[in-house]
């Protein structure tokens, strides 16, 4: 297996729209990842938090193929802990796959003798904090001679 991750995907005022949800097929069908669980949820104003049924994501939103998209790896905990890190009156996606692009990678290392002694993700906006404290310091490159 290659490495599992998951996602919380917030929707702000409980509409979804299905945007990028064919993107996610893309990456499904071209072998890239492989889908555990999709789960949809509700977090009420005063915070109760109930599963969503697929029909009732709204209308023009179909999401089908996604049927049955259950390993069993989600318990009432797992959602209970996604829905903490939602806002009152929001719906939220809970995916988990597996990057299947990177196992024959780790099989291969594996009968090489590595193993991997560390993994993690680097937040988007710590990168993105990065990138631009790296722009600000670079001096700007001339395109005249150096100085000598």
């Amino acid at each position: 297996m290659g490495p599992v991750d998951y996602l919380v995907l917030e929707f702000p005022g409980n509409r979804m729209t299905g945007g990028g949800f064919p993107l996610l097929l893309d990456l499904v069908d071209r072998g890239i990842i492989r889908i555990l669980d999709l789960v949809f949820v509700r977090k009420d104003a005063d915070g109760s938090v109930a599963g969503l049924e697929l029909q009732e994501l709204g209308e023009g939103v179909d999401l089908t193929v996604f049927e049955g998209a259950s390993s069993g790896l989600l318990d009432h905990t797992d959602l209970q802990d996604a829905a903490a890190a939602l806002e009152a009156d929001t719906s939220a996606a809970i995916l988990v796959y597996e990057n299947t692009w990177a196992a024959p990678l780790a099989r291969e290392l594996r009968r090489g003798g590595a193993s991997m002694v560390a993994s993690g993700r680097i937040p988007v906006q710590a990168l993105l904090a990065s990138l631009e404290a790296i722009e600000q310091t670079t001096p700007p490159t001339s395109s005249g001679p150096a100085a000598v």
